[in-house]
């Protein structure tokens, strides 16, 4: 036996009371990467990617701590 649609959307409402919506996309994007970095390690490939992308940090999501008085 395996997992029905019904088991599936309980399992997903279940992961986005958990979690909650904004953190869905960087969980699935480090879940994306340890898949492909698993891939590779099994290939024989030995670089792998650890280092996670670096964001842009655009002005208005700055805190008002993070601004530098002048």
């Amino acid at each position: 036996m395996g997992f029905g649609i019904t088991e599936l959307i309980i399992c997903l409402v279940i992961v986005l009371i958990v979690f909650g919506a904004g953190k869905l996309p960087q969980i699935g994007d480090a879940l994306g990467r340890s898949i492909k970095n698993f891939k590779r390690a099994a290939a024989g490939n030995d670089e792998i990617e650890v280092s996670p992308k670096k964001r842009e940090i655009s002005a208005e999501s700055k805190s008002p701590l993070d601004v530098e008085s002048k």
